[in-house]
């Protein structure tokens, strides 16, 4: 069989079944075709789930190729297959609130690592697709990443704490129980401008239950709730590992911690393993190796 047409196909159609019907044959034979070629080439074509598809970086090269002549055809499938070394461009779309990714340190060192990739970002909380929004990967919340990603973890379990600065405090004092909360002035998350404030999630003799706090400040931006915090503005919520420095330099004070409880931390999460592109197995391979040494430390 000729692989390089149900390719083609499945590029321009964005969709097998789609391609499948526009060169009478079974959807299951240019699966079969596309994972053949991919086999063939080492490296992963198409970035599917059971909810969309995408081209890779290797596959949209492929694609732009395959309209030269037949004899720069050949040469850039034996360079697709016999170039393993991890470059290219890497997106990833990672949760404002994920600050052990964000931090900077291990970034910085992925990208030393590793010079002939180019990192590029997007800092996001809204739900999406990352297949379809066209990136390679994600980092967020185990608990919000769909069960057909394989997730792989960038840190270990988190909790969520209340923060306030010692003025604060010393003005306004603190909360005993976490519904009490409803009496203080909060500054409040939510992921877009459309979304409900984030309502504030805590655990009582075992049962978990959550305060929507009326917040008098409400952002998406981490970094405002932390400066807010600071300038003596309320109290505020957001994973500990967030608040750390500033709890640790007496900048912030932890409130209500008889009441939290820790859960799933970050993971870097893409869809598939078979035949991955070895920009994003460098960039899994940086992120354990991070965890390793986090765990000796």
């Amino acid at each position: 069989m000729n692989l390089v047409p149900l390719f083609l196909a499945v590029a321009e159609e964005r969709n097998f079944r789609a391609a499948a019907d526009r060169l009478g044959v079974t959807r299951s034979a240019v699966s079969q075709a596309v994972r053949k070629l991919e086999d063939a080439l080492g490296v992963a074509l198409l970035t599917r789930t059971t909810r969309s598809m995408h081209l890779t970086e290797a596959g949209m090269a492929l694609r732009d190729s395959l309209s030269q002549p037949w004899a720069d055809i050949q040469s850039a499938m034996e360079l697709t297959a016999l170039d393993d070394r991890p470059k290219g461009l890497l997106r990833i779309a990672v949760s404002s609130i994920a600050e052990s990714f964000l931090s900077g340190p291990l970034v910085a060192s992925f990208a030393a690592a590793h010079p002939g990739i180019t990192l590029d970002i997007t800092v996001t909380d809204e739900e999406m697709d990352i297949v379809a929004a066209g990136f390679d990967a994600g980092v967020r919340l185990g608990e919000v990443i769909e069960q057909d990603m394989v997730a792989v973890a960038v840190t270990g379990e988190q909790r969520e704490i209340a923060v306030a600065s010692p003025a604060y405090v010393a003005t306004y004092g603190r909360p005993s129980h976490p519904r009490e909360l409803i009496g203080f002035r909060c500054i409040g998350w939510r992921p877009s401008p459309h979304a409900a404030p984030y309502r504030w999630e805590f655990v009582e003799n075992g049962t978990p239950f959550s305060v929507a706090v009326d917040p008098q400040i409400t952002t998406n931006d981490l970094r405002l709730m932390i400066r807010a915090a600071l300038a003596d503005g309320g109290i505020t919520f957001a994973p500990e590992s967030t608040f750390l420095p500033y709890i640790e330099s007496g900048d912030l004070v932890p409130l209500l911690t008889d009441y939290l409880a820790p859960f799933a931390g970050f993971f870097l999460y893409f869809p598939q393993r078979r035949n991955m592109a070895p920009k994003l197995r460098a960039l899994v391979e940086h992120v354990r190796q991070r965890q390793e040494m986090d765990r000796r430390a």
